[in-house]
């Protein structure tokens, strides 16, 4: 893969199958974000490390720079005016409990990576509107859905969950972000 190449969600799946990494795409993007959210710092560069994710097989030097590329990437999207980010999900047409099983998932691993990121220090100088998308995300996640027999109210109700999530995620990102990086967490 080129250097310039957006990394997506395939390239990730990739990854984790061939490293033996136990999450999901969703789960480890949620991480990510979480992770970058809470201003986390990432010792010399290396992703799995500070998400603290083992592989069993470690990634090749091309899977590192594409994890590197995955970090800025989703910074840049996170920071943007224009509101690009979006949590990596399931696709739209995939079954609904599908996608809110990956959308626990992510939520789960973002609110993990704020911990690593070390947000919970940080926890009390949140708005009360930060504090609240907080609690409301750990509530989603610790949720059991229930479907109704109607297809289009369970879509209607899981898309209203994941615009939710994702702003909640910029929100988040916006009030606990503002931690420098030190110089030798930059891209080389």
């Amino acid at each position: 893969m080129p250097a310039n190449q957006t990394v997506d969600p395939e390239d990730i799946a990739e990854l984790i199958g061939r490293c033996k990494l136990a999450v999901s795409v969703s789960e480890f993007h949620g991480s990510l974000v979480g992770y970058l959210s809470a201003g986390g710092h990432f010792p010399h560069g290396a992703v799995l490390e500070a998400l603290s994710l083992e592989p069993d097989v470690a990634p090749t030097p091309d899977e590192q720079a594409m994890l590197t590329r995955l970090r800025h990437q989703t910074e840049e999207w996170l920071s943007d005016p224009e509101l690009t980010f979006s949590p990596w999900l399931p696709d739209e047409d995939a079954p609904v409990p599908e996608r809110a099983e990956g959308l626990i998932d992510w939520i789960h691993g973002f609110i993990g990576g704020l911990g690593l990121g070390g947000s919970v220090e940080r926890n009390q100088a949140m708005s009360d509107d930060a504090k609240e998308v907080l609690k409301d995300m750990a509530s989603i996640a610790a949720a059991e859905f229930e479907f109704d027999v109607d297809d289009d109210v369970n879509d209607e109700s899981l898309i209203e969950l994941e615009e939710f999530v994702r702003a909640g995620a910029m929100l988040l990102h916006a009030e606990l972000s503002h931690v420098s990086r030190p110089a030798s967490d930059t891209l080389h």
